[in-house]
Protein backbone atom coordinates (compact mmCIF):
# COMPACT_ATOMS: atom_id res chain seq x y z
CA UNK A 1 0.00 0.00 0.00
CA UNK A 2 1.31 3.42 -0.93
CA UNK A 3 1.82 6.06 1.73
CA UNK A 4 -0.27 9.26 1.51
CA UNK A 5 2.74 11.17 0.23
CA UNK A 6 3.43 8.67 -2.54
CA UNK A 7 -0.22 8.67 -3.52
CA UNK A 8 -0.15 12.45 -3.87
CA UNK A 9 3.11 12.40 -5.85
CA UNK A 10 2.26 9.66 -8.33
CA UNK A 11 0.10 11.82 -10.63
CA UNK A 12 2.98 14.27 -10.95
CA UNK A 13 5.50 11.50 -11.56
CA UNK A 14 3.34 9.68 -14.06
CA UNK A 15 2.28 12.67 -16.08
CA UNK A 16 5.31 14.84 -16.22
CA UNK A 17 8.25 13.27 -14.37
CA UNK A 18 9.15 16.88 -13.47
CA UNK A 19 10.63 17.67 -10.06
CA UNK A 20 11.15 20.98 -8.34
CA UNK A 21 14.89 20.48 -8.00
CA UNK A 22 17.53 18.73 -10.05
CA UNK A 23 21.08 17.80 -9.22
CA UNK A 24 23.42 16.46 -11.86
CA UNK A 25 26.88 15.20 -11.01
CA UNK A 26 29.83 13.66 -12.79
CA UNK A 27 31.16 12.76 -9.36
CA UNK A 28 30.57 9.45 -7.65
CA UNK A 29 28.91 10.61 -4.44
CA UNK A 30 26.13 12.88 -3.30
CA UNK A 31 25.46 14.49 0.05
CA UNK A 32 22.32 16.52 0.70
CA UNK A 33 20.15 17.77 3.52
CA UNK A 34 16.42 17.67 4.04
CA UNK A 35 16.69 21.03 5.79
CA UNK A 36 16.68 22.63 2.34
CA UNK A 37 13.23 21.05 1.86
CA UNK A 38 11.69 22.72 4.90
CA UNK A 39 8.44 24.27 3.80
CA UNK A 40 8.60 22.18 0.60
CA UNK A 41 8.05 18.68 1.98
CA UNK A 42 6.46 17.55 -1.29
CA UNK A 43 9.49 18.44 -3.40
CA UNK A 44 11.12 15.62 -5.31
CA UNK A 45 14.79 16.14 -6.05
CA UNK A 46 16.42 14.39 -8.99
CA UNK A 47 19.95 13.13 -8.32
CA UNK A 48 22.16 11.84 -11.17
CA UNK A 49 25.28 9.84 -10.37
CA UNK A 50 27.39 8.51 -13.24
CA UNK A 51 30.05 6.28 -11.71
CA UNK A 52 30.70 2.59 -11.26
CA UNK A 53 30.72 3.04 -7.48
CA UNK A 54 30.14 5.72 -4.89
CA UNK A 55 27.97 6.72 -1.98
CA UNK A 56 24.92 8.74 -0.98
CA UNK A 57 24.25 10.50 2.30
CA UNK A 58 20.96 12.31 2.96
CA UNK A 59 20.87 14.22 6.23
CA UNK A 60 17.55 14.90 8.01
CA UNK A 61 15.46 13.51 5.11
CA UNK A 62 12.17 15.18 4.23
CA UNK A 63 10.11 14.80 1.07
CA UNK A 64 11.70 12.46 -1.47
CA UNK A 65 14.60 12.12 -3.89
CA UNK A 66 14.97 10.09 -7.07
CA UNK A 67 18.47 8.69 -7.55
CA UNK A 68 19.45 7.82 -11.11
CA UNK A 69 22.51 5.54 -11.21
CA UNK A 70 24.17 5.20 -14.59
CA UNK A 71 27.64 4.25 -15.92
CA UNK A 72 29.82 7.10 -17.16
CA UNK A 73 30.08 5.63 -20.66
CA UNK A 74 27.44 4.78 -23.23
CA UNK A 75 27.61 1.11 -24.21
CA UNK A 76 25.17 -1.67 -25.14
CA UNK A 77 26.70 -3.65 -22.26
CA UNK A 78 25.32 -1.08 -19.80
CA UNK A 79 21.85 -2.60 -20.15
CA UNK A 80 23.18 -5.82 -18.61
CA UNK A 81 24.53 -4.15 -15.48
CA UNK A 82 23.11 -4.56 -12.01
CA UNK A 83 23.10 -2.04 -9.17
CA UNK A 84 24.05 -3.16 -5.66
CA UNK A 85 23.48 -0.95 -2.62
CA UNK A 86 24.72 -1.49 0.93
CA UNK A 87 23.10 0.67 3.63
CA UNK A 88 25.25 1.84 6.52
CA UNK A 89 24.52 0.36 9.95
CA UNK A 90 23.00 3.62 11.20
CA UNK A 91 20.93 4.43 8.09
CA UNK A 92 17.36 5.46 8.91
CA UNK A 93 14.58 7.91 8.14
CA UNK A 94 13.44 6.63 4.72
CA UNK A 95 11.92 3.79 2.76
CA UNK A 96 13.60 2.88 -0.55
CA UNK A 97 11.61 1.95 -3.67
CA UNK A 98 12.43 1.07 -7.26
CA UNK A 99 10.78 3.55 -9.61
CA UNK A 100 10.24 2.42 -13.17
CA UNK A 101 8.08 4.74 -15.26
CA UNK A 102 6.16 5.83 -12.20
CA UNK A 103 5.49 2.32 -10.89
CA UNK A 104 6.99 1.81 -7.46
CA UNK A 105 8.20 -1.41 -5.87
CA UNK A 106 9.42 -1.53 -2.29
CA UNK A 107 13.10 -2.48 -2.08
CA UNK A 108 14.11 -1.64 1.48
CA UNK A 109 12.12 -0.62 4.54
CA UNK A 110 13.54 1.81 7.08
CA UNK A 111 13.77 -0.83 9.81
CA UNK A 112 15.78 -3.17 7.55
CA UNK A 113 18.53 -0.72 6.65
CA UNK A 114 20.52 -1.11 9.87
CA UNK A 115 21.28 -4.75 8.95
CA UNK A 116 23.66 -3.47 6.28
CA UNK A 117 22.57 -6.21 3.88
CA UNK A 118 23.49 -5.85 0.21
CA UNK A 119 20.55 -5.55 -2.19
CA UNK A 120 21.03 -5.87 -5.95
CA UNK A 121 18.71 -5.22 -8.89
CA UNK A 122 18.97 -4.88 -12.65
CA UNK A 123 19.72 -1.38 -13.89
CA UNK A 124 16.72 -1.87 -16.19
CA UNK A 125 14.40 -1.95 -13.16
CA UNK A 126 14.60 1.80 -12.78
CA UNK A 127 15.82 4.51 -10.43
CA UNK A 128 15.77 4.60 -6.65
CA UNK A 129 12.84 6.50 -5.14
CA UNK A 130 13.84 7.34 -1.57
CA UNK A 131 10.95 8.67 0.51
CA UNK A 132 11.35 10.20 3.95
CA UNK A 133 9.26 8.64 6.70
CA UNK A 134 7.13 11.55 8.06
CA UNK A 135 8.15 12.57 11.58
CA UNK A 136 7.81 15.66 13.71
CA UNK A 137 11.47 15.40 14.74
CA UNK A 138 13.89 14.66 11.90
CA UNK A 139 17.06 15.22 13.92
CA UNK A 140 19.62 12.39 13.97
CA UNK A 141 18.01 10.77 10.92
CA UNK A 142 20.48 10.00 8.14
CA UNK A 143 20.01 7.78 5.11
CA UNK A 144 23.38 6.56 3.86
CA UNK A 145 24.50 3.80 1.54
CA UNK A 146 27.26 2.74 -0.82
CA UNK A 147 26.49 1.63 -4.37
CA UNK A 148 28.27 -0.31 -7.09
CA UNK A 149 27.42 -1.14 -10.69
CA UNK A 150 28.29 -4.77 -11.32
CA UNK A 151 28.15 -7.41 -14.02
CA UNK A 152 25.01 -9.54 -13.87
CA UNK A 153 26.88 -12.76 -13.22
CA UNK A 154 28.64 -11.70 -10.07
CA UNK A 155 27.87 -10.14 -6.72
CA UNK A 156 26.75 -11.10 -3.23
CA UNK A 157 24.37 -13.99 -3.87
CA UNK A 158 21.73 -12.90 -1.38
CA UNK A 159 20.25 -10.76 -4.13
CA UNK A 160 22.40 -11.34 -7.20
CA UNK A 161 21.03 -12.02 -10.64
CA UNK A 162 23.62 -14.58 -11.65
CA UNK A 163 24.07 -18.23 -10.71
CA UNK A 164 27.41 -18.32 -8.85
CA UNK A 165 26.97 -21.93 -7.64
CA UNK A 166 27.02 -23.29 -11.17
CA UNK A 167 30.42 -24.50 -12.46
CA UNK A 168 32.10 -22.15 -14.90
CA UNK A 169 32.43 -23.17 -18.52
CA UNK A 170 35.90 -23.41 -20.06
CA UNK A 171 35.42 -20.04 -21.78
CA UNK A 172 34.21 -18.37 -18.56
CA UNK A 173 37.17 -19.80 -16.68
CA UNK A 174 39.72 -18.43 -19.13
CA UNK A 175 38.01 -15.04 -19.26
CA UNK A 176 37.81 -14.83 -15.46
CA UNK A 177 41.59 -15.07 -15.20
CA UNK A 178 41.87 -12.04 -17.47
CA UNK A 179 39.10 -9.83 -16.13
CA UNK A 180 38.23 -10.64 -12.49
CA UNK A 181 39.15 -8.41 -9.56
CA UNK A 182 41.40 -11.05 -8.05
CA UNK A 183 43.24 -14.11 -9.37
CA UNK A 184 45.24 -16.27 -6.99
CA UNK A 185 46.64 -19.79 -6.68
CA UNK A 186 46.30 -21.44 -3.31
CA UNK A 187 44.57 -23.85 -0.96
CA UNK A 188 41.50 -23.87 1.27
CA UNK A 189 42.32 -23.90 4.99
CA UNK A 190 38.90 -23.55 6.58
CA UNK A 191 35.22 -23.05 5.72
CA UNK A 192 32.91 -21.31 8.20
CA UNK A 193 29.14 -21.23 7.79
CA UNK A 194 27.81 -17.78 8.70
CA UNK A 195 24.26 -16.44 8.79
CA UNK A 196 23.88 -15.67 5.09
CA UNK A 197 27.08 -16.92 3.44
CA UNK A 198 30.10 -19.17 3.79
CA UNK A 199 33.49 -17.67 4.57
CA UNK A 200 36.39 -19.55 2.97
CA UNK A 201 39.80 -18.99 4.57
CA UNK A 202 42.51 -19.41 1.92
CA UNK A 203 46.30 -19.47 1.86
CA UNK A 204 47.73 -18.05 -1.35
CA UNK A 205 51.04 -19.29 -2.79
CA UNK A 206 50.93 -17.07 -5.89
CA UNK A 207 49.01 -13.82 -6.26
CA UNK A 208 48.44 -12.85 -9.88
CA UNK A 209 46.19 -9.86 -9.27
CA UNK A 210 44.00 -8.19 -6.65
CA UNK A 211 41.99 -5.01 -7.19
CA UNK A 212 42.13 -4.10 -3.50
CA UNK A 213 44.08 -5.68 -0.67
CA UNK A 214 41.76 -8.57 0.21
CA UNK A 215 44.74 -10.92 0.65
CA UNK A 216 47.33 -9.96 3.28
CA UNK A 217 51.02 -10.78 2.89
CA UNK A 218 52.66 -13.07 5.43
CA UNK A 219 55.73 -10.82 5.51
CA UNK A 220 58.61 -9.54 3.40
CA UNK A 221 60.47 -12.86 3.45
CA UNK A 222 57.37 -15.04 3.15
CA UNK A 223 55.92 -15.55 -0.33
CA UNK A 224 52.39 -16.26 0.83
CA UNK A 225 49.16 -14.43 1.52
CA UNK A 226 46.02 -15.19 3.50
CA UNK A 227 42.46 -13.96 3.18
CA UNK A 228 38.77 -14.75 3.25
CA UNK A 229 36.51 -15.30 0.24
CA UNK A 230 32.74 -15.33 0.58
CA UNK A 231 30.36 -17.70 -1.16
CA UNK A 232 26.57 -18.14 -1.07
CA UNK A 233 25.50 -20.42 1.75
CA UNK A 234 23.47 -22.60 -0.58
CA UNK A 235 26.56 -23.51 -2.61
CA UNK A 236 27.61 -25.90 0.15
CA UNK A 237 31.36 -25.28 -0.22
CA UNK A 238 33.67 -27.63 1.70
CA UNK A 239 37.35 -27.77 2.49
CA UNK A 240 39.29 -29.61 -0.20
CA UNK A 241 42.78 -31.00 -0.64
CA UNK A 242 45.13 -29.70 -3.31
CA UNK A 243 45.60 -26.36 -5.04
CA UNK A 244 42.93 -24.21 -6.65
CA UNK A 245 42.89 -21.14 -8.86
CA UNK A 246 40.67 -18.64 -7.06
CA UNK A 247 39.03 -15.89 -9.12
CA UNK A 248 36.25 -13.50 -8.26
CA UNK A 249 35.08 -10.00 -7.58
CA UNK A 250 35.45 -7.46 -4.79
CA UNK A 251 32.18 -5.97 -3.60
CA UNK A 252 32.20 -3.26 -0.93
CA UNK A 253 35.68 -4.34 0.11
CA UNK A 254 34.81 -8.04 0.37
CA UNK A 255 36.03 -10.84 -1.89
CA UNK A 256 33.35 -13.03 -3.52
CA UNK A 257 34.22 -16.27 -5.24
CA UNK A 258 33.76 -16.65 -8.98
CA UNK A 259 35.40 -19.52 -10.87
CA UNK A 260 37.59 -21.75 -8.69
CA UNK A 261 38.90 -24.75 -10.65
CA UNK A 262 41.56 -27.07 -9.34
CA UNK A 263 44.87 -25.63 -10.48
CA UNK A 264 45.84 -28.76 -12.44
CA UNK A 265 42.54 -28.57 -14.37
CA UNK A 266 43.14 -24.90 -15.15
CA UNK A 267 46.67 -25.68 -16.38
CA UNK A 268 45.39 -28.35 -18.75
CA UNK A 269 42.70 -26.02 -20.11
CA UNK A 270 45.09 -23.06 -20.41
CA UNK A 271 47.74 -25.02 -22.33
CA UNK A 272 45.14 -26.47 -24.69
CA UNK A 273 43.81 -22.97 -25.43
CA UNK A 274 47.39 -21.69 -25.82
CA UNK A 275 48.13 -24.31 -28.48
CA UNK A 276 44.92 -23.39 -30.30
CA UNK A 277 45.61 -19.65 -30.01
CA UNK A 278 42.30 -19.00 -28.22
CA UNK A 279 43.60 -17.65 -24.90
CA UNK A 280 42.07 -14.21 -24.18
CA UNK A 281 45.23 -13.18 -22.28
CA UNK A 282 48.63 -14.46 -21.17
CA UNK A 283 49.12 -15.99 -17.71
CA UNK A 284 52.56 -16.81 -16.33
CA UNK A 285 52.14 -20.45 -15.26
CA UNK A 286 55.85 -21.17 -14.60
Amino acid sequence: MLTPMLASLLPLLLLSRISFCQYSSDQCSWKGSGLTHEGHARDVEQVYLRCSQGSLEWLYPTGAIIVNLRPNTVSPAAARLSVCIKPSSDSSGTNVYLDRNGKLRLLLREQDQARGKVHCFSIQEGALFIEAVPRMDISRRITAFQYELVNDRVGPEAHSLGAPCQPCSDAEMLLAVCTNDFVARGSIKKVEQQEEHSSVTVEISRLYRQKTQVFVSGGVRVRSWTGHIKMPLRCGVRSGEGEFLFTGTVRFGEAWMGCAPRYKDFLRLYHEAEQQGTNPCHVDTD
